[in-house]
């Protein structure tokens, strides 16, 4: 009789630890059980210091990582190209499953990359803004990485198409040129500026802008500075209504332009690439030349970038498509638009809520790469 309730209860115990242990698994969080890259650990490292957009790239990447099960650490290296390459291997060695890199430099990533993977194969690598070119400058390709930028082009197209059709409409519809200052650098300075480049020339070459001079500037460990008086000096030698904007390819050095207007009082209308909170407040400001910026979302690009890491950690490279050709790829490019003066004249605007005045365009999710397991986990 004992040997037979020592049985029974020997069974009830069994049944009782199955019970729990479903129980356990039905009450364990979704990511444990739906997401195939769950318990995997990522970085995101930026070559540059962390500033609002790249805070706020960091903040919806860690967000998506979460949300998938996976652990996440973020490193910002100052601007260094040692410290940026040195903080890649150090997570590399310490068994990062996969890593997002931000803005390495052309002229050491795609070497440095491949010899990273030769030694860790199984680690996969996302780049933004980080072209791959070999020693002879050619461009090249890493199996298994995929690499994202803005579309540069765009940038060029939607600032300038603001100037012809938003500010001087009455010269495009009379077959005139709109007289445009530029600032940009010169050919292979910086990848993307390269890039912005393609999509300027197309309006030169359509006859809707004459370049009166390109100017850049002279000191590019306080651009900003040198970039005030560079414009102060160039806008000396014109007339008045000689230029009828001034087109820059990067807001640090639309910052130096600003101040060359407004502390020569010259009635210029400009407008630049990419966005930040002194820009903003610089557009918002009674009377200011500052009249556009184009961007992207940078809530966004984060999300983006690691979805697409989720998507090469899960294998499911046809999952990775390109917004702008709706193609499965290796190189992605993001949507660009334009925020304008009268957008963020309201108040209390900043780069965290441009969402609020920036319209459907800035908060487009269409494009977003998902699958399946990401639909169920992050909602889309």
């Amino acid at each position: 009789m004992k040997k037979r309730f020592a049985v029974i209860a020997i069974v009830l115990m069994v049944v009782s630890s199955l019970v729990f242990a479903a129980g356990s698994q039905e009450s364990a969080p979704a990511t444990t059980v739906d997401s195939p890259v769950a318990g995997m650990k990522v970085a995101y490292i930026m070559q540059m210091a962390p500033s609002d957009i790249f805070q706020m790239w960091s903040e919806y990447a860690e967000k998506t990582a979460e949300a998938l099960g996976m652990e996440y650490d973020a490193f910002f290296c100052g601007g260094s190209d040692t410290t940026w390459q040195d903080t890649v291997s150090q997570c590399a060695a310490a068994g990062y499953d996969g890593l997002l890199l931000s803005h390495g430099g052309q002229n050491y990533a795609y070497t440095f990359l491949t010899d990273l993977l030769a030694q860790y194969p199984d680690l996969k690598i996302v780049t933004f803004d980080t072209p791959f070119k070999d020693l002879n400058g050619q461009e090249q390709k890493i199996e298994g990485v995929t690499q994202f930028f803005q579309q540069d082009a765009q940038f060029a197209e939607l600032l300038l198409d603001y100037i012809c059709n938003g500010l001087y409409p009455d010269k495009v519809a009379a077959g005139e040129p709109v007289n445009v200052l530029k600032v940009w650098i010169g050919p292979n300075f910086n990848s993307p500026f390269d890039r912005r480049q393609v999509g300027y020339v197309k309006y030169e070459e359509a006859g809707l802008i004459n370049t009166v001079e390109t100017i850049g500037p002279s000191d590019f460990n306080n651009a900003e500075a040198s970039m005030a008086d560079v414009t102060t000096a160039t806008l000396a030698k014109y007339k008045p209504g000689e230029i009828d904007a001034i087109w820059c390819c990067y807001d640090l050095y639309a910052s130096g332009v600003y101040t060359a207007l407004t502390q020569g009082g010259y009635d210029i209308p400009m407008v630049s690439v990419d966005i930040c909170n002194a820009d903003i407040d610089k557009m918002a400001a009674a009377g200011s030349p500052w009249k556009a910026c184009a961007t992207t979302n940078w809530y966004y690009n984060g999300e983006f970038g690691m979805r697409v890491l989720a998507l090469e950690l899960a294998g499911e490279y046809d999952k990775i498509i390109d917004p702008m050709t709706g193609v499965a790829s290796d190189w992605l490019e993001l949507p660009t638009c334009v925020v304008t003066q009268d957008m963020v004249s309201g108040g209390g605007i900043n780069v965290t809520n441009l969402d609020t005045v920036a319209g459907e365009s800035y908060s487009d999710r269409s494009y977003m790469p998902t699958t399946d397991w990401m639909v169920r986990l992050l909602g889309d």
